[in-house]
């Protein structure tokens, strides 16, 4: 995909029939807040990605996750399925840091997001990549990527640590659709189970 001379897409093709999906950057960040929510299962964090995203659901829960997947990352193949170890560490957050980018995208573009009326999310994160080197959004993930990875000073670790809670961003794992899917067809097993529990109960 290029963003210089390929349309950004409205719809996503499942099973040979176009879907309808909402475009715009605050439902797409709506939808990576849920999946920073710690207390939602993966079940439905792809469950909020499913209704946020599509105007209309399809039925192929599968193709529709996996697509879904494909347009939040902006058009790329799901990085997850080429990680070993699907453990990963967060830099930045929606939610938390959601002040910081908004002073973030004035100061770098002279974008208001607050007034922004429609901004399709591939444009969004076309810019949010190329914030500026002189923000504090971007100096705090410097510096949180610095922590993580063992390469900050001492002075760093320490002015880290006196941040408090706007530095700490706990790491999560993702799961790649294949997982999302097993924890599924699990979950309805086991629902399936105590249906079946309860009719013999009643027996």
């Amino acid at each position: 995909m290029n963003l210089l001379i390929d349309t950004m897409p409205t719809s996503l093709e499942i099973d040979g029939k176009e879907y309808e999906i909402n475009t715009d950057f605050r439902t797409c960040v709506n939808i990576m807040l849920a999946f920073e929510d710690t207390e939602l299962t993966n079940i439905e964090k792809q469950t909020v990605m499913l209704v946020n995203l599509y105007k209309e659901v399809p039925e192929n829960g599968y193709l529709a996750a996996e697509k879904a997947i494909w347009f939040l990352n902006g058009g790329k193949e799901d990085q997850q399925e080429s990680n070993e170890n699907s453990k990963t560490h967060r830099y930045y957050s929606f939610g938390k840091d959601a002040s910081f980018i908004v002073a973030a995208f004035k100061q770098t573009h002279g974008i208001d997001l607050l007034d922004t009326q429609y901004m399709h999310w591939w444009k969004f994160m076309a810019l949010f990549m190329d914030l500026g080197q002189e923000t504090t959004f971007t100096n705090l993930v410097a510096l949180r990527k610095r922590v993580k990875t063992g390469k900050a000073t001492k002075e760093e670790r320490s002015a880290a640590s006196d941040m408090g809670d706007v530095f700490d961003l706990p790491d999560f794992i993702n799961l790649s659709i294949e997982e999302m899917e097993k924890e599924r067809d699990f979950m309805n097993k086991v629902k399936l189970g105590r249906a079946k529990r309860k009719q013999q109960e009643k027996k």
